[in-house]
């Protein structure tokens, strides 16, 4: 008997958020620049030649990749907000 194999391993269900890739761009970025910042800082406790400028840029994107992922976190949350404000039934005005 031979059985079809699918996939193999789990498949996640979850459809993606409005501001996920941001995140996953901005979470890259500071890991980035957090290796650059390591690798800049390590010369001075190590006493070797420092490392050219351009590592010193790439910091940056320490920085960077903070304010990208955030900007993915917020637009998530408003993405989510307005998915729950077209589900909830609109509410009917009070007679004061």
């Amino acid at each position: 008997m031979l059985l079809a194999r699918t996939y193999p391993g789990q498949v996640s269900d979850e459809t993606p958020l409005a501001g996920d890739l941001l995140v996953r761009i901005g979470a890259i970025m500071f890991l980035v620049g957090a290796a650059a910042t390591l690798a800049t800082v390590a010369p001075l406790f190590l006493g070797t030649d420092p490392l050219p400028s351009v590592f010193y840029g790439v910091c940056m994107l320490m920085g960077a990749g903070f304010v990208v992922a955030a900007a993915g976190v917020i637009r998530s949350a408003l993405a989510q907000r307005r998915q729950m404000a077209a589900a909830s039934p609109p509410s009917a005005p009070s007679a004061t």
